[in-house]
């Protein structure tokens, strides 16, 4: 419970403040409305506060004790309907008016966020979890609105309302009603904040709580095959009630410590509301008042203190919206890793060469991934790069693709270094295929098209009998229309490999990566795949990685890494007659592919 213990630090109301400043560019578009909407909203309270005047003359008036002759006041009922009703026309007429500048503001920060997050690296994106990111943001662009609600909705329409008071009791009755009022409300606003800030921390934590719960939640359904795999249903309740038991005392510590918010608010109100009315009645005791201006001051303070009431939990709750802001704008703040240069070009591909330089790269500094790798991909060649698990090999489909920026070194496409061109064009002339395909939960037939959202219908079905996987998805009930599940589980891993086959041939770059394209296919799947790869790379720049050796064995060049550096270049046959690491991986997977031949004629 301590890890998400807040305390309270003193730049935190800067902070809060400058987040508020923050927020005025999303509403600045549309400053026309705003006006209009600040507009209505003094109008609806200047009616609101004409009530009480016209209901004192509608009491004097019937009042026989005056001396009066007692009529029906007719015009002032009138008056006094017509301002209702124009109090509440021009409060509809500012929801209605500002309802444009809020929902618009939502979209404008929802969309500026999920672009950044799609800015951040690779690097973020391995380290987040995704329940804790989606309920950040949900809470974040809803405060948005929640703080612009508050704000025009709430707290502007009392403060101009307070205003409009004290000048209707400095100008009309003795200096102690306005001075009982002033104090009243002085008091209040004090002890609110005072008591607010004290019980902040347990909002904080609970919001810290509700996203790890929702984390984990998210987490465990996302690995559902692997907590089935290991019988851990009540691992994982365990983990998520422990988290749900600490948000639950968090959550009742806040509510009791609101509960006595709310009876000092109640009873600062009650006493001020007391003296007022003691004063009023005293007047008209002494003859200094009319009944009609007890029945003034009184609803005055009720018309006042309502909303100022409401005002406590306003300003609590604009706090736990500054609180979710904050998240999202500390999102925003975080710096993007991988940016464009300001002179960065569009990568312009004359013959699709690739080269490697000295590169260097580390994850971390004290674990260095890749040492000092320098090879050259000649245009429309394929080369192929294989080694045990752990040396690098992937890492060099990352640094080509941009996803992470080498420590040294260089990587020329063309002759034109990757981070001196524009990461759109960069990634536009390379295709991949990756290791572990994730699909969109969306139909076959638009994560093939995913590639390339122009392609007509017949593209996409070529590319799909290119891939070897036409004739399976032409089986299935709906076909293309087929949904294939979150992250693609509704389909096995031969078939989201040749999905993924089908968008990069779809997609037609000049240059090709196969990152272990065939590592979820049996042999005979595999065969009807390495055709089809083959078809495809013909006159492509090709880079392979690769674990079973059979399928780079045409390769132009296979480089052998292990440790981050190559040891070992050159042909399939080069390589076995030098009998080094690459002779001795052959020798082991052509073992153990006689070994499973064997079992399955044994079978």
């Amino acid at each position: 419970m301590s890890h998400f213990r807040y305390t309270s630090a003193p730049h935190e109301g800067r902070r809060d403040l400058r987040n508020l400043r923050r927020m005025f560019p999303y509403i600045w578009e549309y400053r026309g409305r705003v006006l209009l909407a600040m507009l209505s909203l003094v109008l609806a309270k200047v009616a609101t506060v004409g009530v009480p005047l016209v209901l004192k003359e509608i009491v004097d008036a019937l009042d026989a004790s005056q001396g009066r002759v007692l009529a029906l006041p007719l015009v002032l009922f009138l008056a006094y309907g017509l301002l209702r009703l124009a109090g509440s026309f021009f409060n509809e007429m500012r929801d209605a008016i500002f309802a444009r500048v809020r929902y618009h503001a939502m979209r404008r920060l929802s969309l500026q966020v999920l672009q950044h997050l799609h800015e951040l690296s690779l690097r973020y994106h391995l380290q987040r979890r995704t329940g804790n990111i989606t309920r950040d943001l949900e809470r974040g662009t809803l405060s948005i609105s929640s703080i612009l609600n508050y704000l025009v909705f709430n707290i502007f329409p009392t403060a101009a309302e307070f205003i409009l008071v004290a000048i209707i009791l400095l100008g009309r009755y003795e200096w102690h009603f306005a001075m009982i009022t002033f104090v009243t409300v002085a008091v209040y606003i004090g002890f609110t904040l005072a008591v607010t800030e004290w019980r902040m921390h347990y909002r904080h934590t609970m919001n810290s709580l509700d996203s790890q719960a929702s984390g984990q939640a998210v987490d465990s359904l996302l690995n559902y095959e692997t907590v089935k795999y290991f019988n851990n249903e009540a691992h994982e309740l365990h983990r998520y009630d422990k988290t749900l038991q600490q948000w639950e005392e968090a959550a009742i510590k806040s509510q009791t410590s609101m509960s006595l918010l709310n009876f000092g608010q109640g009873g600062i109100i009650a006493i001020g509301l007391t003296l007022i009315m003691i004063y009023a009645g005293n007047g008209v005791v002494s003859g200094s008042m009319t009944l009609g201006d007890l029945v003034l001051v009184n609803t005055m303070m009720l018309q006042l203190f309502m909303p100022l009431n409401f005002l406590g939990i306003i300003y609590r709750m604009l706090k736990h919206t500054l609180a979710d802001m904050d998240l999202v704008l500390k999102l925003l703040d975080r710096e993007t890793e991988i940016r464009d240069k300001p002179a960065a070009a569009d990568l312009k591909i004359s013959r699709a060469e690739v080269r490697f330089e000295h590169v260097c790269f580390a994850y971390q500094p004290e674990r260095p991934i890749l040492q000092d790798i320098s090879f050259t991909i000649p245009p429309g060649k394929k080369i192929a790069v294989v080694g045990p698990s752990g040396a690098g090999k992937s890492t060099l489909a990352r640094l080509l693709f941009r996803f992470y920026d080498v420590s040294s070194g260089r990587i020329l496409i063309d002759g034109q270094a990757v981070d001196e061109v524009t990461q759109q064009s960069l990634r536009r002339a390379i295709g991949i295929v990756p290791q572990d395909t994730v699909l969109f939960n969306e139909s076959i037939y638009y994560n093939i098209q995913y590639a390339r959202p122009d392609a007509s219908k017949e593209e996409v079905y070529q590319a799909a009998r290119l891939a070897s996987i036409h004739d399976f998805i032409s089986s299935l009930p709906q076909g293309y229309d087929t949904v294939v599940g979150e992250r693609g589980l509704k389909l096995s891993g031969g078939e989201k490999q040749r999905v993924a086959i089908a968008r990069v041939i779809l997609k037609n770059p000049p240059i090709l990566i196969f990152d272990e394209a065939t590592s979820s296919l049996d042999s005979k799947s595999e065969q009807a795949i390495l055709s089809a790869l083959e078809e495809v790379a013909e006159k492509h720049t090709t880079l392979v990685i690769a674990h079973r050796l059979s399928t780079i064995i045409d390769a132009d060049r296979i480089l052998v890494m292990e440790q981050g550096q190559i040891v070992e270049q050159g042909t399939h046959h080069e390589l076995l007659s030098a009998a080094g690491l690459y002779a001795q991986m052959w020798a082991l997977q052509q073992e153990e592919k006689l070994i499973a031949e064997e079992v399955l004629h044994t079978v």
